[in-house]
C-alpha cells in the first residue's frame, strides 16, 4: 500500500510520515526531496530559474513516477501538489494509494510557520497577523482539493496523529 500524506505547509506531513514509515517498516519519501534529487536543484532554485509552471509540470511527472512503483511507501506531498495538474485525479486512479489529509488548525500552522520562517521563503516577510490571513486564505482555496483525499485526520499532536493513522490504515 502507498500512503500519501497531504495538507498545508507545516501541517506535519514529513514529520508524521517519517514516524509512520518507521512504525510500518516501509520507506518514507518526501516529494520535494525527490524532485530536488531528480532535478539536481533545490525547489527554490527551480522556481527562480525555471518558474512555477515548469516546477508544477515536473512535480506531476515525478508524482506519477513514484505512484507507478511496485513497492509500498509513505509519500509526503508539497502543500500545493494536490491543487495542480489534476494530481488528485492521478492519486485516485491508483487503487493501492490511499491519500490522507492531515487537517491542521490555522493557529497551529501559524505557530509552526512563525518558528520556521527562515526556511519558508513564501512567508518569510509576513508578520504574525499577515501570516494568519495568508494561511486562512490559502487553506480556504486549497480545501476543495485536500478534501478529495481518501481519509481525513485531525492533526492534534504527533503521537496521537500517528496512532490515528495506524488504526485508520490497518
Amino acid at each position: 500500500m502507498k500512503i500519501v500524506l497531504l495538507g498545508y505547509m507545516a501541517s506535519g506531513k514529513s514529520t508524521i510520515g517519517r514516524i509512520l514509515a518507521e512504525k510500518m517498516q516501509i520507506p518514507f519519501i518526501d516529494l520535494d526531496d525527490y524532485i530536488e534529487k531528480k532535478e539536481e536543484k533545490t525547489i527554490s532554485e527551480i522556481f527562480e530559474t525555471k518558474g512555477e509552471i515548469y516546477f508544477r509540470k515536473q512535480e506531476h511527472i515525478y508524482l506519477k513516477e513514484l505512484l507507478e512503483k511496485q513497492e509500498d511507501f509513505i509519500l509526503s506531498l508539497g502543500g500545493g501538489t494536490p491543487c495542480y495538474a489534476g494530481n488528485m485525479d492521478v492519486l485516485s486512479s491508483f487503487n493501492d494509494a490511499k491519500s490522507v489529509y492531515l487537517k491542521t488548525s490555522i493557529n497551529t500552522i501559524v505557530d509552526r510557520l512563525t518558528n520556521e520562517k527562515s526556511k519558508r521563503p513564501l512567508v518569510a516577510r509576513l508578520n504574525k497577523e499577515e501570516l494568519a490571513e495568508f494561511v486562512a486564505k490559502h487553506l480556504f482555496e486549497r480545501s476543495y482539493y485536500y478534501n478529495q483525499s481518501s481519509y481525513k485526520v485531525d492533526n492534534k499532536n504527533r503521537d496521537e496523529t500517528v496512532e490515528d493513522l495506524l488504526s485508520l490504515l490497518s
